[in-house]
């Protein structure tokens, strides 16, 4: 391999050899990294508040992680679980049957990317109740395939120039209270989706994140979850959490669905359960996750014997290291910083989340006009001083914070006040 330890350089290289469809943050190439911090090839350290965009809940690296992989590597890498299975990828599926909410018997399969776990996740709904419609919310994302993009309710940048999308995908609002949406707004519009636009007989599913990703880090209230609930329950439709961007202590519990009083039928998962390898999880009803024939579901890599050793680890790593109270105490830190910023920050017009799941939202001052210029600046001014950030919301006006779950309170600290002076300069 041709190597270059210069940015520019490299940045040159990339720009001829790869697609500008593939939009990419930093001007700079990490070399290495470890828990928290990256460091480029410059020799550059940065503190790491992205994770792999919530895949490094355990951190760059963690030894536990590392060490399963490597002991993994000495026996096998790949046989195809389809064709000669491995007792790793059952234990796996008991654990994750036990873990997910919902008191009662649970089946699990694996694939590679969230993406494949939400199109997978649609296809058992489809096979277990002999219906086609899909709901779906504003502000939704659930992957860059067909039917993750007609799931997503995002156009600019995901959905521009690929349609059509496949058809029986309906969209309703989520609730958003700083703009006016509200939980009986989003129960009403699946109402006139009835009404005028598909039978609730068939509709297969209603899927949703609990915590909104891409769309700005909404909290999905209570009442919203238990209206889905009776509303699935009446019709025979099925409930969907997706949970690749919130799941494994992310939230302050080991599911965000594990804040409601009520389960879902099926839950995707992928991002953080295997620290950082490619693996996704189908977990649901062991009557629906049965209803695909033999054959209907897997992958040649589904399930990957190295990934499905890191996932071990990373399960092991949570419960060892107490991650899901200290995304509790991580998020109640940081959420203490932000709110006491808002006297001198008069952009910012609510910071909300659950656990370490956080996010602010900019907008004008003195109302609720999106500011995604500012959040730009924010995000660049936070880079420039060594402090690697993501954005997101509808209007790309909402600054999300996604740093590992095992980050040293020093590092920590130091994050804060680099994220405190990007947005008070």
């Amino acid at each position: 391999m041709k190597t270059d330890a210069n940015n520019a350089n490299l940045l040159r290289r990339k720009d001829a050899a790869t697609p500008r469809g593939v939009g990419v943050m930093a001007p700079f190439f990490v070399a290495r990294a470890e828990n928290s911090e990256l460091w480029d090839v410059e020799g550059r350290r940065y503190i790491d508040f992205a994770g792999g965009i919530a895949v490094l809940n355990t951190g760059h690296r963690h030894p536990k992680v590392v060490a399963a992989m490597k002991a993994q590597l000495d026996a096998f890498t790949h046989s195809a679980y389809q064709v000669v299975p491995y007792e790793g990828y059952i234990a796996l599926a008991e654990r994750l049957n036990q873990l997910t909410p919902g008191k009662f018997p649970k089946k699990t399969t694996f694939f590679s990317t969230g993406a494949e776990a939400v199109e997978n996740a649609v296809k058992i709904a489809r096979a277990a109740t002999g219906r086609s419609g899909i709901i779906a919310f504003t502000g939704a994302f659930h992957g860059r395939t067909m039917m993750g993009m007609a799931l997503t309710g995002k156009v600019v940048p995901y959905k521009v120039g690929f349609g059509p999308f496949p058809a029986e995908v309906y969209h309703v609002p989520f609730p958003t209270m700083l703009h006016g949406v509200t939980v009986e707004d989003s129960l009403r519009a699946i109402q006139q989706l009835f009404k005028a636009d598909v039978d609730p007989k068939r509709v297969a599913a209603i899927i949703l994140e609990p915590v909104q990703g891409e769309g700005g880090f909404y909290v999905a209230p209570p009442e919203l979850m238990r209206g889905l609930r009776r509303v699935c329950d009446e019709h025979g439709i099925l409930l969907i959490a997706d949970e690749i961007q919130t799941g494994f202590a992310r939230t302050g519990k080991w599911f965000a669905m594990d804040h409601h009083d009520v389960a879902p039928d099926l839950m995707t998962t992928a991002k953080s359960l295997a620290g950082g390898v490619p693996l996704s999880a189908v977990t649901g009803r062991a009557e629906v996750m049965d209803a695909p024939a033999p054959g209907g579901l897997g992958g040649t890599y589904a399930g990957n014997p190295l990934a499905i050793a890191a996932a071990h680890a990373v399960l092991d790593v949570i419960e060892e290291e107490g991650l899901v109270k200290r995304a509790q105490q991580l998020g109640e830190q940081m959420r203490g910083r932000l709110e006491a910023l808002r006297s001198r920050v008069p952009r910012i017009a609510e910071v909300r989340g659950l656990g370490a799941m956080l996010a602010v939202e900019l907008c004008q001052p003195g109302g609720h006009t999106p500011d995604p210029d500012f959040t730009k600046a924010v995000q660049t001014r936070a880079l420039e001083r060594g402090l690697v950030l993501l954005t997101c919301g509808v209007y790309a006006n909402v600054l999300r914070f996604l740093f590992p779950l095992t980050i040293p309170e020093p590092l920590f600290n130091e994050g804060l006040s680099l994220l405190e002076e990007a947005l008070t300069v």
